[in-house]
């Protein structure tokens, strides 16, 4: 039987997550909950819906949704759309199915081997020009691992550079299913200790650094990013560790370590899931948030890692990444 993921988002010709050209399969389902994560839909390892209140024109005008849910779950506050019942909801999409305006969305839609490779074998010519490939995010791929294991094998083949970006909250059985098929490995170090790793993404850090102390002891590149999140982990003392636990406990063997600046994104997502935005109250100022982020990437560069802002790892860096991860 076919393996079959659920992806919440396919962007093709995207430059961003590994070398040239690529195609990137975002895939539902994280163990890591952070609180500035930009992409909340890709949190949750099920298709569920997602309301936009601002598209729905009227129960008096449309109400094909008005009925639908066998649960009873869609609640209405002047005349259109307000909320999505999630204890309820069973996420049939039955609602999304009748929504003609949009304003009922659905995060996700299954995607076997075979109809990713069909996607991703279309712009293999960009690939072999470019030394890009395929890069699967996510939410996190290894909450799919069969699927990642088996759709690598067959880029393989085709001779298709692969690349895993994963949090690596995971135990080894699992990344070993697919880190034999892996070309290129995107992760980040969230931050240094523990205890405030846990307040702000739901799990500790130890697992995470294990498998990363691992992964620098074998053969396939890391990328290590660092989300820059103001008045969290920007201070140099969670810097300082970082730094000493990328040269003594990873001994060095990172390609790149790529900051990346923390942005308010994703907050019109977050409202579409009934779920509070908890970034919201971080302010800032923006031109002297960039120049803190610049004093962390000349400390590690003065420590001798090869650092970036942005995702780019030589020549021109893009400083306009948020942090995602």
């Amino acid at each position: 039987m076919e393996h079959k993921a659920i992806q919440f988002n396919i962007q093709r010709f995207t430059i961003h997550d590994g070398p040239g050209i690529r195609t990137e399969i975002f895939l539902k389902g994280c163990p890591l909950k952070c609180q500035w994560c930009s992409n909340p839909e890709g949190q949750n390892a099920f298709i569920e819906p997602g309301i936009y209140r601002s598209k729905c024109i009227g129960v008096s005008k449309c109400g094909d949704c008005k009925g639908i849910c066998p649960v009873d779950a869609i609640s209405f506050y002047r005349n259109k759309i307000c909320a999505v019942n999630r204890i309820k909801c069973s996420n049939c999409m039955a609602c999304v199915d009748e929504c003609c305006s949009e304003a009922i969305k659905s995060w996700g839609s299954s995607i076997t081997v075979s109809e990713a490779m069909e996607i991703i074998k279309r712009d293999k010519g960009f690939y072999d020009k470019s030394g890009g490939g395929v890069t699967v995010s996510g939410g996190d791929p290894l909450v799919w691992a069969d699927f990642v294991q088996e759709l690598f094998k067959e880029c393989r083949k085709e001779g298709i550079h692969t690349c895993l970006e994963s949090t690596f909250h995971f135990e080894r059985w699992v990344m070993d299913k697919v880190l034999p098929y892996t070309d290129l490995i995107i992760s980040d170090i969230k931050h240094m200790n523990t205890v405030i790793h846990k307040k702000y993404t739901g799990v500790g850090n130890e697992l995470i650094l294990e498998n990363l102390r691992r992964l620098s002891e074998g053969t396939v590149p890391v990328i290590l990013r660092i989300p820059v999140i103001p008045g969290i982990n920007d201070d140099m003392k969670n810097m300082k560790d970082s730094a000493d636990f990328i040269i003594n406990e990873m001994h060095g063997n990172v390609r790149t370590l790529q900051l990346l600046q923390f942005m308010r994104l994703g907050e019109e997502k977050y409202i579409s899931l009934g779920r509070p935005y908890e970034m919201g109250y971080i302010k800032m100022y923006r031109k002297r948030f960039a120049r803190q982020v610049e004093k962390i990437r000349d400390y590690f560069v003065g420590r001798g890692i090869h650092c970036t802002v942005g995702t780019k790892e030589k020549g021109e860096e893009k400083n306009d990444s948020s942090s995602d991860a």
